[in-house]
């Protein structure tokens, strides 16, 4: 199973004014691209080819390096593009806010917290809503990692390396994790992943 490039789920401008077509243009079209042509020039001949994307990232972390950037890399991007819509944000499915409510203390500190670890994800990384034990918990990651390979399940995650936002907001990362939650989360997506997480 080689890796492909999704087709984005809305047109390039359809997330303006939070997240810019040229962003997208850039984002998915030339970096999410490139970790698909590189992943699978790595895959070529690995006891992982033929193997679905989330099986390689859980096989090739702390094996095979190279593999594993561009491989969770793959795997972070299919869900980014499918955790956003245009006009997103708003109210979050019933279940799933109890669930956040009861592990996470409430919406408002969820989001704040979820920002504060996309802010302090130092350099290039990812932050993340994951079911970890049965339990809802906020994390971030470094680069290409992702909670899988640490035991949980991502059912929300924020891309923080600068590509991902310099063009639209410059060295405003904070802005730009509050823009992401409040106007551009697909909540769907989410509690589609909340449920087939089983948490």
């Amino acid at each position: 199973m080689a890796f492909e490039l999704p087709d984005l789920p809305y047109p390039h401008d359809a997330l303006q004014p939070y997240m810019s077509r040229e962003t997208l243009e850039f984002h998915h079209d030339k970096h999410h691209q490139a970790y698909v042509t590189a992943g699978n020039n790595l895959l070529k001949g690995s006891e992982l080819e033929g193997k679905g994307v989330e099986e390689v990232v859980k096989g090739s972390y702390g094996v095979n390096q190279p593999l594993f950037n561009n491989a969770g890399q793959h795997y972070n991007h299919i869900h980014f593009w499918m955790w956003m819509k245009p006009n997103g944000g708003g109210a979050i499915p019933g279940r799933l806010e109890k669930k956040i409510v009861e592990d996470l203390g409430s919406v408002d500190k969820f989001k704040e917290d979820f920002v504060q670890a996309g802010v302090t994800q130092f350099g290039s990384g990812w932050c993340w809503l994951a079911v970890k034990d049965g339990k809802l918990a906020i994390m971030k990651t470094p680069n290409g990692e992702n909670p899988l390979v640490h035991g949980a399940q991502p059912i929300l995650g924020c891309d923080v390396w600068e590509h991902s936002y310099y063009i639209d907001y410059r060295n405003r990362r904070p802005d730009y994790l509050k823009a992401f939650l409040e106007n551009l989360v697909n909540w769907d997506h989410v509690d589609e992943m909340f449920q087939k997480a089983g948490a």
